[in-house]
């Protein structure tokens, strides 16, 4: 039985919420996110809150029932705060500089590293070793995140690369004399 998946989703004031068919949608200060609802789970919207619960007693509805609610939730919370990711670079001549819709990084290589920023996702360096990327889908925000620090992951011995603020970074012991 899924603890997440028994506690309604509230929904603030100025936000509003939408089933049509089988997609949810809703739209709030930040802008509109919307998905599309499994048929495997029931969607109640009453008294500004959205319920989640199993459509049937079968193994595949209880497993979608708390990974649905928390989508759900991801959208709620996507339209009235939005969602973040500071990435933190390490490393002697490493820098980040946003221009645009694009995030420019010297890492190391012979050559920089321009990636281009998707839809919906804003970047910002408030100084050459910090990256804060920010937008209302946490999906693509984190998977942008990802795609940024694959470029030069944080290595063990050194500690340099990109790094999450507030990941742990396991480091090793160098050779001994």
């Amino acid at each position: 039985m899924s603890r997440i998946g028994k506690k309604p989703v509230a929904i603030p004031s100025g936000v509003t919420a939408n089933i049509d068919g089988d997609t949810l949608s809703v739209k709030g200060p930040k802008g509109t996110l919307s998905m599309g609802l499994s048929e495997l789970v029931e969607y109640k919207l009453e008294n500004d809150e959205i319920s989640v619960t199993p459509a049937n007693d079968t193994r595949a509805a209880r497993n979608h029932w708390g990974m649905q609610r928390t989508l759900v939730s991801n959208l709620v919370e996507g339209v009235t705060e939005g969602f973040t990711k500071v990435l933190e670079i390490n490393g002697v001549g490493y820098r980040a500089q946003a221009q645009g819709k694009k995030l420019k990084l010297q890492l190391g290589y012979s050559h920089d590293v321009d990636l281009d920023v998707p839809e919906g996702i804003e970047v910002k360096t408030p100084d050459q070793t910090t990256v804060e990327i920010s937008g209302t889908d946490k999906q693509a925000v984190g998977q942008f995140a990802a795609n940024v620090r694959k470029w030069r992951k944080p290595e063990p011995y050194k500690g340099k690369g990109i790094k999450y603020r507030g990941e742990y970074i396991f480091r090793k012991e160098g050779k001994k004399k």
